[in-house]
């Protein structure tokens, strides 16, 4: 297995639609930077957001996931409160090849603020807008741009197709399109 560089991620979001919208190169003006790096692609957050409450007092249960415990916001800018958690989808939509994974890490910009960024990874022939879970670490509420940098993606390609894809065992988030809530 290897890491895959620009030159690679760049063919495939080209000629093979493995990602889109795709920045060819890394827009960093003005912005927590987003597009293409040397070994990976830093994907963008866009303006829809789910922002965990307590105002419910609902009970977090990944077997029998309660809506009531989320806010909803489309907005520019997400406040995340202390010691909170908000999720996201990105503004790319991802098609993972077959002898691909990939892996999300977070930007620096965000971490140095004590914000964690953890995706799961992207199996292969996943395929959908990803969904983001940001962490505020911190005792101070946090600020999330929308339409800017929020972590770096990494692919890794395999030296030989895997027996069985994400597609071929019906993945239960597969081809999705907003932010995904948990499901068994």
């Amino acid at each position: 297995m290897s890491i895959k560089s620009d030159r690679w991620i760049r063919k495939m979001a080209t000629e093979h639609d493995m990602i889109n919208p795709f920045s060819e190169k890394q827009v960093r003006e003005g912005v927590i930077s987003y597009g293409l790096s040397s070994y990976g692609y830093d994907l963008r957050v866009a303006d829809e957001f789910k922002i965990f409450t307590n105002v419910n007092s609902t009970v977090v249960d990944p077997k029998k996931f309660d809506a009531r415990s989320l806010v909803s916001l489309e907005s520019e800018v997400c406040i995340v409160p202390p010691n909170s958690f908000a999720l996201a989808r990105s503004v790319e939509y991802f098609k993972i090849p077959r002898d691909v994974l990939s892996i999300c890490v977070g930007k620096s910009t965000y971490a140095r603020c004590g914000i964690i960024v953890n995706v799961t990874p992207f199996e292969p022939e996943w395929e959908g807008f990803v969904t983001l879970e940001i962490s505020n670490t911190t005792p101070l509420p946090a600020r999330i741009y929308a339409n800017e940098g929020l972590c770096q993606i990494l692919f890794f390609q395999s030296d030989e197709q895997c027996e069985t894809s994400y597609k071929d065992k019906k993945g239960k988030y597969q081809g999705q399109k907003g932010i995904v809530l948990p499901k068994l």
